[in-house]
């Protein structure tokens, strides 16, 4: 009898903040009476939009950094020609000290090169909490819309490996891109303003509107399979380019086809199976109308990769991975943008690839921002038999805002809430409970 009792209290008592929070100046201005939804409700899909978010900021970083960032040859430190010799030890007649070169850049990574690298990707993830942050403020406050702003996942392909390229081979230095990516949000914020954006998006066919959303969860799953940033369910063939893998180990091989290629043990991984496990624990969750189904299989997975002296551990027994454990115990580290913060330069712009990448970023983002807006838009059941909905001009300011911001280190906005839309998140301030979660 006494554990009804108390649960009845504890909903009593969260009955009594929902109505209270309701007749509030805040619970006005989000509709909370008028939508249908409750303030406890709004917390927990935020929550879950946040954990479903959240492997932005990793794979976002890592993707970036791809490209070098803004570091460079002069970067990279003197080295003996035998690397396990110090340079200062390197006297022997048989030895010499190697200059830095461009070469340096590239596999083998010079020590200096890789430590950029590393200040480069916690850059990255601060600048991806910011650009998020502001963005999500912006659509929760202006545009009343249920939909967090993030980094786009293909733009960023695009940026890192074809634009900049591997660790800057590509035709356009990071920080010329980084000002095309500044020029595009000027262009975006001046058509929203007038109303063209809006225009535009009308011309895109509604197939293509609702298949983009289609099309960048697929990429999402198509990422979340892979070894890298992902589970390892997938990896390289050489004959179909896609097999089954989860071994538990790469194959050491010359080539660089064989350094991905599983030549045995599949399904063997121990990462895979976790990944799985916490699969079904949501996919469980789901059928049987759980709220917040989402949480607890993220957390699930989240508390055992955590766990330490075990097959799946993130901070493994190595000097890597006590230097993330050390990391990881500070709990809390203000980091504060040093190497990408304004990085911005014209100098390329009277090059052709400069405005072929700028044409490029513009065209996609006007296929992926709108076309996802306006499908989970209509899966929210916002628009009306013309395909309108409210809050659709702040909208579309805010994410022209966030490309702007983004631009100083790079973040591409995107909507990426697709996971709760459906759980009674077509409300409205659930960006605004991501915000301090993600900050």
């Amino acid at each position: 009898m006494a554990a009804p009792r108390e649960m009845k209290n504890r909903r009593s008592l969260l009955s009594r903040l929902d109505s209270y929070v309701a007749d509030t100046r805040v619970g006005k201005q989000f509709k909370l009476t008028e939508r249908d939804t409750t303030f406890s409700t709004e917390v927990r899909v935020g929550t879950a939009t946040f954990l479903t978010m959240a492997y932005i900021l990793a794979v976002n970083a890592s993707i970036l950094t791809d490209s070098g960032g803004t570091c460079s040859v002069k970067d990279c430190v003197e080295l003996c020609s035998d690397r396990a010799i110090p340079v200062l030890s390197c006297t022997s007649p048989t030895h010499q000290i190697v200059l830095p070169e461009e070469l340096c850049k590239f596999p083998p990574i010079n020590p200096g090169y890789n430590q950029c690298l590393r200040r480069t990707q916690k850059d990255l993830i601060v600048a991806t909490i910011v650009s998020s942050l502001i963005g999500c403020l912006l659509m929760g406050t202006l545009a009343n819309l249920p939909l967090g702003l993030a980094p786009g996942m293909g733009t960023h392909a695009y940026f890192a490996y074809t634009v900049v390229g591997f660790h800057g081979s590509g035709k356009v230095p990071y920080k010329s891109a980084l000002a095309a990516i500044f020029i595009v949000g000027l262009i975006f914020l001046l058509l929203s303003a007038v109303g063209l954006r809006a225009k535009l998006a009308q011309l895109v066919l509604k197939t293509v509107q609702v298949s983009s959303m289609a099309g960048i969860s697929l990429l999402l799953a198509f990422i979340g399979l892979q070894n890298n940033q992902g589970i390892g369910l997938i990896g390289y063939s050489p004959s179909t380019r896609l097999l089954a893998n989860g071994m538990g180990g790469l194959a050491p091989q010359g080539t660089v086809s064989g350094d991905i290629m599983c030549l045995g043990n599949r399904m063997e991984s121990p990462t895979l199976w976790l990944g799985i496990v916490g699969f079904i624990i949501i996919a469980y969750c789901l059928v049987n109308n759980v709220k917040g189904a989402m949480i607890y299989g993220i957390v699930f997975v989240t508390v055992v990769l955590w766990l330490r002296n075990t097959a799946v551990t993130v901070v493994p027994d190595t000097q890597q991975g006590k230097l993330h454990y050390q990391y990881f115990r500070q709990v809390m580290d203000v980091h504060s943008i040093k190497t990408t913060a304004g990085a911005l330069s014209f100098k390329d712009i009277y090059k052709a690839s400069f405005w072929e990448a700028l044409v490029t970023f513009l065209c996609v983002n006007i296929l992926d921002t709108t076309g996802t807006l306006y499908s989970m838009a209509k899966f929210a059941g916002f628009t009306d038999a013309n395909g309108d909905f409210e809050g659709k001009y702040f909208a579309f300011m805010s994410d022209a805002s966030s490309i702007i911001v983004g631009s100083h280190a790079y973040v591409f906005s995107s909507m990426s809430s697709p996971k709760n839309v459906g759980e009674n998140c077509q409300k409205s301030p659930k960006p605004i409970i991501v915000l301090p979660i993600e900050s």
